[in-house]
């Protein structure tokens, strides 16, 4: 395992970051996280779109979903068999977030294991790769810090930037109309709401203390993930020509 990360992960990432501040204004080791952070997000564009789109698609269909647990709600097997052909039949994959989550997360430990390693500011010549360019300077300083190290004020701009991108991605729950539907909200209908609120609100708390104890390019790593997840969001809408609340087809 350990050499499978090192191999596909670690020392890509290592050899790419270096590649990087090379090339960077100042050879600014902030700036090669930012760029090739960015890097990673247009390759794996494909994959985030996709599960973008999905997210509106599952939720065009909640009404199908609902109708076939209230046909079938003795009958779970049934329930579970009805709604993996409701999915077949649109077209929809609902695990294809998945795959982009296993993805980023190991870039995300390898990032921070370059750090912990001490590959920065100092070449780690072990893992470099012998067509890989080493830089005469490492810039560690961003606005008198160093990335290197942790930072409160970082972790918390990683936090407003998650809280941002939960108000913008994460669909809001509709209201129940009371005068046309007075039943008592179901359990379903509360813990979605939770959870809905938990996204919004709890995840950026949890991205501040995460943040806060790791070096400040972890937090620039999710600043980063997190604005473009907002332009990749507003992107796909625009595209699809879908706006905040609206559910249509997506062509």
């Amino acid at each position: 395992m350990h050499f499978i990360f090192d191999t596909f992960f670690y020392s890509p990432l290592y050899n790419g970051l270096v590649w990087f501040i090379n090339i960077m204004p100042w050879h600014s080791v902030a700036l090669a996280v930012i760029f090739f952070t960015c890097i990673i997000k247009v390759i794996l564009f494909p994959l985030s779109q996709k599960s973008v789109k999905t997210q509106f698609e599952m939720k065009k269909i909640e009404p199908d979903i609902n109708e076939i647990k209230i046909k079938y709600k003795d009958d779970k097997k049934a329930q579970a068999e009805k709604t993996m052909a409701l999915y077949k039949e649109r077209g929809i994959n609902p695990f294809s977030g998945v795959l982009l989550m296993i993805i980023q997360f190991p870039v995300l430990i390898a990032l921070y294991y370059v750090f912990l390693k001490g590959g920065l500011p100092n070449i780690d010549h072990d893992t470099i790769y012998s067509f890989t360019k080493i830089p005469d300077i490492i810039n560690m300083n961003l606005f008198g810090v160093s990335v290197g190290d942790k930072s409160i004020v970082f972790a918390l701009l990683a936090a407003i930037s998650q809280f941002f991108q939960m108000q913008i991605t994460v669909p809001k729950t509709p209201k129940k109309d009371k005068q046309n539907d007075p039943k008592t909200p179901s359990f379903k209908d509360e813990l979605a709401k939770s959870m809905s609120m938990q996204m919004k609100y709890v995840m950026p708390i949890i991205i501040f203390f995460i943040a806060k104890s790791f070096p400040v390019v972890v937090s620039l790593y999710l600043v980063t993930s997190s604005l473009f997840a907002i332009g990749q969001e507003l992107y796909v809408r625009k595209q699809s020509k879908i706006k905040a609340g609206e559910v249509i087809t997506i062509k």
